[in-house]
């Protein structure tokens, strides 16, 4: 199956990490979910939030043998591919053996102009990057999955599982 994941913090004590899990990209609903309520986490520190994140994520997938690809939100990879971000550092914690597709919704720096996806009807890119796949198979992958507008429907749907802890 396919995951998606997102963390939502409570201040710099506790989060929950959401996961939803689904077998095709064009999949509407989730087949899979779950919340992990994650105590004592790390506190943020600029330039290595995935020191605070990771741990969630893993947490998050601990107990899943079934896993083809994993779709983060945020970077696999900063700038460059030789700067790594938060979905980088989970494909090494995974001992390099699952795909990590990673969708942010805000540019860094000097992300190349070939990692954004206009969906639906939006004016506003999403920026994907993935490792041990191709970047336009992940773009198409993305572009591929539930719904009309920018972001995808299970993606926004793991991001209100997250949330919905703390409301």
């Amino acid at each position: 199956m396919k995951y998606v994941l997102d963390v939502q913090y409570n201040g710099n004590e506790n989060a929950v990490v959401a996961c939803l899990g689904f077998e095709n990209w064009e999949d509407e609903k989730a087949l899979y979910a779950k919340q992990h309520f994650v105590e004592e986490i790390r506190p943020y520190v600029p330039g290595e939030f995935y020191q605070r994140e990771l741990p969630c994520l893993l947490e998050a997938l601990k107990d899943l043998d079934d896993i083809e690809c994993i779709v983060v939100d945020g970077y696999v990879w900063l700038d460059e591919p030789t700067h790594k971000g938060l979905g980088l550092h989970l494909y090494e914690a995974l001992e390099k053996k699952v795909p990590i597709i990673g969708v942010a919704k805000a540019k860094f720096g000097n992300t190349p102009k070939a990692c954004e996806l206009l969906r639906g009807e939006s004016v506003k890119p999403l920026y994907i990057t993935s490792k041990d796949m191709e970047l336009e198979e992940a773009k198409e992958a993305i572009g591929s999955m539930h719904g009309k507008y920018r972001f995808p429907t299970l993606l926004k749907e793991v991001d209100s599982l997250a949330r919905r802890e703390f409301r």
